[in-house]
């Protein structure tokens, strides 16, 4: 199902109103169950008609720092770069991280190179302790916690 351009422009704004939201209030920024971030994830990329990848950035307590979109792919892929998602982790001072992309297809099972990057971000992100918490993909109505699977 195609979205129009108004209403993925008033899908953005209110993921944008979200992540603000998340920052500013003391009670809301602290992520402490998938459930918390599948809802914020809802908002922020399930629409999106192309594969974004997000990393939400925690300090030690998993309170938010700042969620950002870090890389923008095509209908069904998107490049990831350790290295450049190690300096955004360390220029936010980031203790953890939890990872999410959507699946423009609508189906949310992680893929063989989606296990492989998570993979590879762990173990880059491990060089400088930062925790790699989960990741999820977002598929059309559903979200898979790689976490909750065993998968990291």
């Amino acid at each position: 199902m195609a979205i129009s351009l108004s209403e993925q422009t008033i899908i953005d704004q209110a993921a944008s109103i979200l992540d603000r939201e998340m920052k500013l209030s003391s009670d809301a920024t602290q992520l402490t169950s998938p459930k918390l971030v599948r809802q914020y994830l809802r908002f922020a990329i399930e629409a999106k008609e192309h594969e974004v990848f997000v990393a939400i950035f925690l300090n030690t307590q998993h309170r938010v720092i700042e969620s950002v979109e870090l890389f923008r792919g095509t209908l069904d892929q998107a490049s990831v770069y350790p290295r450049e998602v190690a300096k955004e982790a360390l220029k936010r001072n980031a203790g953890a991280v939890i990872f999410a992309h959507n699946h423009p297809s609508g189906e949310p099972e992680p893929s063989a190179s989606d296990r492989k990057i998570t993979e590879r971000m762990k173990e880059a992100l491990g060089l400088f302790d930062i925790k790699v918490l989960d990741h999820f993909v977002v598929g059309a109505g559903d979200i898979v916690s790689f976490a909750e699977r065993g998968i990291l």
